[in-house]
């Protein structure tokens, strides 16, 4: 019993539900018109602006890491598109070798050793 007791009081109370912390202030904008001292009125805007710095902050923080990060991905993708462009003209100038060698094979006239072991074959 006791411990079903313990578990029931000490969990909410361990957990935050209490009458306290549901009173907590949530940061935010606040509507600071309807203070109705310059002191009141005065912390009000104050709590606005340091809330909006804040807020600003850690935007501009979270917008550099976005950027920076997009920095790093379009140089990782700059060095593979050179990699790619030199891979390509390799390719191209394989290719233009290749060419002209079955171009010169194809100019090229019969070898003399082909020539005389046609005539044995016709005797």
């Amino acid at each position: 019993m006791i411990a079903r007791f313990a578990l029931v009081v000490c969990v909410p109370l361990a957990l935050g539900v209490s009458g306290n912390a549901l009173a907590q202030d949530v940061p935010g904008i606040e509507i600071c018109t309807v203070e109705k001292t310059m002191e009141r009125r005065t912390s009000c805007l104050q709590s606005n602006v340091d809330f909006l710095q804040k807020t600003i902050t850690k935007l501009a923080t979270d917008n550099q890491q976005k950027l920076d990060a997009a920095n790093r991905q379009i140089e990782a993708l700059k060095s593979t598109v050179a990699g790619l462009q030199k891979l390509v003209a390799d390719l191209q100038t394989a290719q233009t070798k290749m060419t002209e060698d079955l171009k010169r094979k194809a100019e090229a006239p019969p070898a003399k050793d082909a020539a005389p072991a046609a005539k044995e074959g016709t005797k």
